[in-house]
Order: structure tokens, then sequence, then C-alpha cells
């Protein structure tokens, strides 16, 4: 039996419909210890209700179908194995963030998932050879998120629907600090959550994660369908 890519589909056009991604981008899932899922070589909006994603394997090269930076998820879930999900886009107020040279604090509830920031791969090429793609695993290290300057970022999750709510906080996070720029110009500085603020604020407990999840899709013909 193929694997359930229904999950996948949804967070891929999640980060259609809520303005994550564009024309470009990628979606993946683990399925197994072995192999993952990915989003096929289309915009993420346009995955139809029936696409089974493309099989990869986590040790092999990449099959047809998979884009050439889908080597950064297989890297990934190559090197963390709590991760099971991951989503590749360009949210447009971290991109802004990215081309300052710098990437979102703990400034608000969601940025203190990313503390104390999401690292910042400084080179702008697009990353689809093998040996940055590891780099760029390696620099990610156990974080949750990983910008790429100019170029939009990477964030990993527990599961695909962690990964797609874990990237609407760091876009929440980037528009907050877009949005304090005039008071640092001015010479006001926002409050960084310190670590004791950032254990008690970045938690799962509670539905956060599902009911962002559930924000994420609401719209969805295949959320709807299950609801």
């Amino acid at each position: 039996m193929p694997p359930d890519a229904r999950s996948l589909r949804m967070a891929a056009r999640a980060m259609h419909r809520h303005g994550l991604a564009h024309a470009y981008g990628h979606v993946s899932m683990r399925i197994d210890a072995n192999h993952f899922l990915v989003t096929p070589a289309m915009p993420l909006g346009a995955v139809g209700v029936d696409d089974p994603g493309v099989l990869a394997p986590i040790d092999g090269e990449l099959p047809p179908g998979a884009l050439p930076e889908v080597r950064i998820h297989r890297e990934i879930y190559r090197r963390r194995a709590d991760v099971g999900g991951i989503c590749r886009v360009q949210p447009p107020a971290l991109m802004a963030l990215s081309a300052l040279g710098e990437t979102p604090r703990a400034l608000h509830g969601p940025g203190t998932y990313f503390a104390p920031q999401p690292p910042l791969w400084r080179d702008v090429a697009l990353v689809r050879d093998d040996a940055r793609a590891r780099d760029v695993a390696v620099m990610l290290g156990d974080a949750a998120a990983i910008v790429l300057s100019g170029n939009g970022c990477v964030v990993a999750g527990a599961t695909v629907e962690a990964a797609a709510a874990l990237t609407y906080f760091l876009e929440d996070a980037a528009r907050i600090e877009l949005a304090l720029l005039p008071a640092r110009a001015a010479g006001i500085h926002p409050r960084v959550y310190d670590a004791a603020q950032v254990r008690a604020r970045a938690i799962t407990a509670g539905g956060l994660f599902e009911r962002m999840w559930a924000y994420l899709c609401l719209q969805d013909q295949e959320w709807e369908q299950a609801a």
C-alpha cells in the first residue's frame, strides 16, 4: 500500500494559502527509517488532492520528480532522527530580514521556538549539490529552522504538521522584527526573551500546534472532507 500523503498535500497547500511560498518550494514528511515523501516539482498550491508525492530514499540518490534542493531534506533526515517533516519555502518578511543579514529573535511567543535565533546561511546561491546540502544540515544542527540568505528558509519539525506550524511561527517572528526596525533606528531596543522565558513559552502543550495546524488547513478540501 502506498504511504498516506494527505498531510503532505495539506501542508503544501497551506504554505501557498498563507503566503509562505510562491512558485517554488517543497514540503516533505518522513515515512520510515529509510524513506521520505516530498512534493512534486510544481507550485505548492497546485498539489492535487490525489497526488501521491515523490518517494525518496534517505540514503541514496534523489529519484526523478524530486527537485535538486530536496537534497537538503535528505541530509536533515539523515542527521536528525527527531525530524518527521520539513518545509522549504520563501516567507516574504523573513526574506526581507535576511536581506539585512538578520534572522528573527525571540521577541514574542512564536519567536521562542527558534531562540536565540535561527542560523543564517549566507551563500545566496541555490543549494543544489550534495556538499552544500550537507553543510546546510550541519549548520542547522538541532535548531528548528535555518534561514537561507535571500532564498527563504528550511524548517524542521517532529511531524509535517509541526513543521508547517513552525514555518508560520517563523514568519510571524520575522514580521515582528521588521515592524520594530523604526524603533531600533530611534534607539529604542525591544525586550528579548531570556532563557527562562523561552523555556516557559516554547511549549507544545495545550494543543498549540494542533490549533495552528487546523488554522493553516481551514478551507482546504481534504481537511473539510475529514471534518
